[in-house]
């Protein structure tokens, strides 16, 4: 099936974009976890336009990320202040399908070294926030007893302690189904405890408060009193 996805990425480059100066098929189609259901993750570099764009193409949703050469360095930026490196998973990881002048290698190459390299660290405020985030997600989530609340409250408090966690191995973040793989690729065990404890926490939230409080041991401890957080904007 990969093979297959890939010949149709090559025909979608070929039809919608003739004259791109390369093309990148990324995501679960690249990475070999594909599916009946997988998309097609497409990164096009274009003569002209910076654009993120959702079609079908011969029955297969394809999400397109275009941009122009000058424009990957602002992307490649973008990608390293969320802390996710999506844009650069795609060039490092991705399968290239056209590559006429070598920019999609260049563009590989830059992406690589920033992999490895690893996401900026967070601020001593921001680190200090996400601590007192958890401590408090976890006091709350001790305290109720309502099994849907226990499910949102964990959700939430899954990514507070990955936010904390992966900083604290400088490691790449991720969201949605990402997540949990750059968790566990963080830190193995610990990460592999907090998904396994979050699945558990509606009907008892015992694990994932033992696990988040191994998280929050590495990265400063609890944070309750004395947090003070300045209010920005105009009226101060």
């Amino acid at each position: 099936m990969r093979q297959d996805l890939a010949a149709q990425a090559r025909r979608l480059v070929s039809t919608r974009f003739p004259d791109a100066l390369g093309a990148v098929l990324g995501g679960s189609a690249a990475s070999g976890r594909v599916t009946a259901g997988s998309d097609l993750d497409l990164a096009i570099l274009a003569r002209v336009g910076t654009y993120r764009e959702t079609i079908r193409f011969e029955g297969r949703v394809a999400e397109l990320f275009v941009h122009t050469p000058n424009a990957l360095p602002e992307l490649f930026a973008a990608s390293r202040a969320d802390r996710r490196g999506v844009m650069q998973r795609v060039y490092a990881e991705g399968v290239v399908l056209h590559d006429p002048e070598g920019h999609a290698t260049q563009a590989r190459a830059t992406a690589e070294t920033e992999l490895a390299a690893g996401p900026p660290p967070l601020t001593e405020e921001q680190r200090e926030a996400l601590r007192y985030s958890l401590t408090e997600a976890m006091d709350d989530l001790a305290d109720n007893p309502d099994p849907e609340e226990r499910a949102a409250l964990a959700d939430g408090l899954l990514r507070t302690a990955a936010d904390l966690l992966c900083d604290h191995h400088r490691a790449w973040n991720g969201a949605g189904k990402w997540l949990p793989r750059r968790l566990r690729a963080a830190a193995p065990a610990l990460g592999a405890a907090l998904l396994t404890a979050h699945r558990t926490a509606p009907e008892d939230p015992t694990a994932l408060l033992h696990a988040s409080g191994r998280v929050l041991a590495r990265t400063g401890g609890t944070l309750r009193e004395g947090f003070r957080r300045e209010w920005s904007g105009s009226g101060s």
